[in-house]
């Protein structure tokens, strides 16, 4: 009796934890969703349309929209472009970007030379609290910037 109460009791938890567990943006990407700027007033037109499997899966991915810009797009703070310089020769794209004049646009970014890490952007919040790492190696300049613009405050 005691072990089939606990049993179930153990079973609901385990459920509420599996529930309230968000993808992370490599699982978004996989199902199609770009956490990074899906916001989820989007989502809510799936369910306006009666998919609600894809619903279910783009509300695990979005991001809340009352705490985005007008633009519709959370602006941090702060950002830290890590890579490894030994890295350059793989993604050129993240030299030209490094090596140009774009990143004097943004005061709050800082460029971080890290041994042996591949391109990434970590997103920090005003206590300096990393609220989303981005792993960049497939991107252009172009993006790099246009990402940065859209999403580095410019306080």
């Amino acid at each position: 009796m005691y072990i089939s109460t606990f049993l179930h009791i153990f079973l609901l938890g385990l459920t509420v934890v599996i529930i309230n567990a968000e993808f992370s943006a490599d699982d978004c990407k996989k199902l199609g969703f770009n956490k990074a700027n899906l916001l989820c007033s989007t989502c809510d037109k799936f369910n306006k349309y009666n998919v609600p499997e894809i619903y279910d899966k783009c509300k695990e991915c979005c991001l809340k929209d009352d705490d985005y810009d007008v633009s519709g797009f959370k602006r941090y703070p702060k950002a830290i472009l890590k890579v490894c310089t030994c890295k350059f020769g793989a993604y050129p794209q993240i030299q030209a970007f490094i090596k140009s004049d774009r990143p004097n646009k943004y005061k709050n970014l800082q460029i971080r030379y890290v041994r042996g890490l591949d391109p990434i952007i970590k997103l920090l919040d005003a206590d300096n609290k990393v609220e989303d790492i981005l792993d960049i190696h497939k991107w252009d300049t172009d993006s790099i910037d246009e990402f940065l613009a859209t999403h580095l405050s410019t306080d």
